[in-house]
C-alpha cells in the first residue's frame, strides 16, 4: 500500500492543500532525502492524522488511528481474519513499541537468566557482552534516557531513567560489577587500568533499529566504579512541535519567530526539560536546501542531514564562544548554539543575531520572563536584548497518563486547594464542587506507575513592542511576566491544567514540574 512521492502530492493537492506549501514539502522531501509523508508532517502542511485519512480515502478503507485504540491482553494473541484497515506508518510505529513489550519475554526475564548463567559457570567465561548489549536494548526498548550502573557493598544496582523518573530494574551479584564496567570502557575507549579519576567518553551500539550513540560517564564512588550511560537515540529528537504538546496559540507565536531571517529564538528550562528538543524541532522545518545551518553543540545529540554541526572540544579551545566566531565566518543563515554559558558567548550571539542571522540557543532558567534579567546579567545591554530577542520558550516535561491503563478520577474542589492557587482552580475549572479528571491504574505496558511518555508544559513570551519597552527600562521580571499574561501567554501552570482538563496528564505531574506553591 505504498504511494510514490509523486502519487502522493497529487492525491493531497486535490485536498485543498496550499500549492506553494504543498511545493516546499516536495522540495525538503528531496533535500532531506526522506519520504513526503514525512516531510508533510514534519512541514506541518497535514498532520500525521490528516494524511492518513487522505490515503485511506484513496484505497477506500477505514482509517484508524491504533495509539487512540485500546486492545486487550487476552484479544491481542488472537488474530482471527479482520477487516483492513489503513494507519499510517508513524502510528504503526508507535504502538508497535508499546506492545512488543507485551509480546516478548520481559528485558527483565532476559537479563536475570544471563546473570544465573553468569553466577554459575567459570568466571573466566561470563557471558559479559552478551549482558552489556541486553542491557542497553532493555533500556532502548523501555524509552529510558539514561542507565545507571552503582557499586553497592555486595550487588551492583541497576537503574534506568524513564520518563525522567529512576526505576531499579535489577540487582547484578558484585563479582560482575567490575567486569562490565570494563566492557564498557573497552566500548567507549577509556582507560581500563584507572579507577580512581573520572573518564568521560562515547560509544556506538548497533542496534535493530538504530545505531545508537551513548555518551559514557564513569566516576569514583565509596564502593567503587559508577557509570551512567545517556542514550541519545534519534527518535527522541524526531518530533515536530506539535508532538511536543505546544498549543495551536503557542505554534502561531513560535511560527512567526522562526519565520524571520534574523533574531534569537531561545528555549529555556532545567536540566531535562526537553529544551534542545523543541530546538531540534524548529531546525527540521528550517532544513532547506537554500539555508545554511550550522551549529556548536556538546554533545551532538542528533545529526541534522544538511546542517553542519560543529561538537565543542575544550582541548582543542574549540569553545562555544570560539567555535561561534568561526561560524560566522562559515556564511551562515542559520546558527544554533547548544547553550549560552557565559557573557562572552552571549555577546557573540546577539551580536549575530543582529547582523542578519537567525540565533536559536537554549538557557537554564525557572520561566520565560527570568531570561531577561540572566541576559543583562551576562554583560548583555538591554537594548541588545530588546532589539534581537524575538521570542522565549520555557518548558518542563509532564508524564502523560498511560493509555492502555486509564481510568477516571473523581476529585472534588477541596482536594485541589490543597495544590493549586484558588485563582488557577477557579480559571479552568470554574465553581464545579466536583470534577472527573483522569488517571492511570497501573499496568505492564508502564511499569504499574500508570504513566507511559512525556508532553510539554510550555510558556511562550513573544516579545512585543510593549515588552521590548520594559526590557530597555529594566523592569522587574515579574512585571514583565505580567505584562506577557495581559497579552495573552500562557503560562507552564496553565498549559500543563489544559492538558490535564483534557486526560493528558495528571494534577499531581503539573505540581510536581511546575513546583506551584498553594495559597
Amino acid at each position: 500500500m505504498n504511494l510514490s512521492n509523486e502519487q502522493l502530492a497529487a492525491l493531497v493537492l486535490q485536498s485543498n492543500i496550499d500549492q506553494t506549501r504543498l511545493q516546499a514539502a516536495v522540495e525538503f522531501a528531496k533535500s532531506a532525502n526522506v519520504p513526503l509523508s514525512a516531510a508533510l508532517v514534519e512541514k506541518e502542511v497535514l498532520s500525521d492524522e490528516q494524511l492518513g485519512a487522505i490515503v485511506a480515502a484513496y484505497y477506500k478503507v477505514p482509517f484508524i488511528e491504533l495509539s487512540k485504540s485500546t486492545i486487550v491482553e487476552d484479544v491481542f494473541h488472537i488474530v482471527p481474519q479482520v477487516i483492513i484497515h489503513y494507519a499510517t506508518e508513524r502510528d504503526i510505529e508507535n504502538t508497535l513499541q508499546v506492545y512488543k513489550k507485551v509480546l516478548q519475554k520481559t528485558i527483565d526475564e532476559l537479563l536475570k537468566e544471563d546473570i544465573r548463567r553468569a553466577t554459575t559457570s567459570v568466571y573466566d567465561d561470563l557471558p559479559i557482552a552478551k549482558i552489556v548489549d541486553v542491557l542497553i536494548d532493555a533500556a532502548y526498548q523501555d524509552k529510558a534516557s539514561d542507565i545507571h550502573i552503582e557499586p553497592e557493598e555486595k550487588n551492583s544496582l541497576i537503574r534506568f531513567r524513564i520518563d525522567g523518573v529512576l526505576h531499579e530494574v535489577l540487582r547484578v551479584p558484585k563479582v560482575l560489577h567490575d567486569r562490565i564496567i570494563t566492557r564498557i570502557k573497552v566500548l567507549s575507549g577509556l582507560r581500563t587500568d584507572e579507577h580512581m579519576s573520572a573518564q568521560d567518553g562515547k560509544m556506538r551500539l548497533s542496534l535493530e533499529e538504530e545505531n545508537l550513540d551513548i555518551r559514557v560517564s564513569i566516576i569514583p564512588i565509596a564502593e567503587g566504579e559508577k557509570v551512567v550511560l545517556r542514550l541519545l537515540s534519534s527518535r527522541s529528537r524526531e518530533y515536530t512541535l506539535t508532538d511536543l504538546g505546544m498549543s495551536e496559540n503557542d505554534l502561531k507565536k513560535v511560527k512567526a519567530a522562526y519565520s524571520k531571517s534574523y533574531g534569537m529564538i531561545l528555549s529555556t528550562g532545567p536540566t531535562g526539560s526537553g529544551k534542545t528538543t523543541s530546538i531540534y524541532a524548529i531546525l527540521k522545518i528550517l532544513n532547506t536546501r537554500e539555508k545554511n545551518i550550522t551549529t556548536i553543540e556538546d554533545p551532538i545529540e542528533y545529526r541534522i542531514k544538511g546542517a553542519n554541526q560543529v561538537q565543542v572540544n575544550q582541548k582543542t579551545n574549540l569553545t562555544f564562544a570560539n567555535g561561534l566566531r568561526s561560524i560566522l565566518r562559515q556564511d551562515p543563515n542559520i546558527i544554533f548554539v547548544g547553550e549560552i554559558r557565559d557573557s562572552e558567548t552571549a555577546g557573540i550571539a546577539v551580536n549575530a543575531a543582529l547582523t542578519g542571522h537567525l540565533v536559536l540557543s537554549t538557557l537554564h532558567t525557572n520561566d520565560a520572563a527570568t531570561t531577561i534579567p540572566r541576559l543583562t546579567d551576562m554583560k548583555v545591554e538591554p537594548f541588545l536584548v530588546a532589539s534581537t530577542v524575538n521570542i522565549i520558550i520555557a518548558q518542563r516535561l509532564v508524564r502523560k497518563i498511560c493509555d492502555m491503563c486509564k481510568t477516571t478520577d473523581d476529585v472534588t474542589i477541596d482536594e485541589l486547594k490543597k495544590h493549586l492557587p484558588e485563582e488557577a482552580i477557579k480559571k479552568h475549572f470554574g465553581d464545579e464542587t466536583k470534577l472527573t479528571l483522569y488517571k492511570g491504574k497501573g499496568c505492564k505496558i508502564c511499569h504499574n506507575t500508570g504513566y507511559n511518555g512525556r508532553i510539554g508544559a510550555f510558556e511562550v513570551l513573544e516579545v512585543t513592542k510593549t515588552i521590548r519597552q520594559l526590557i530597555t527600562e529594566r523592569s522587574d521580571s515579574d512585571v514583565i511576566n505580567q505584562k506577557a499574561i495581559e497579552e495573552g501567554m500562557t503560562t507552564m501552570l496553565d498549559d500543563g491544567l489544559d492538558k490535564v482538563r483534557k486526560g493528558m496528564t495528571t494534577i499531581e505531574e503539573v505540581v510536581r514540574v511546575t513546583k506551584v506553591e498553594s495559597l
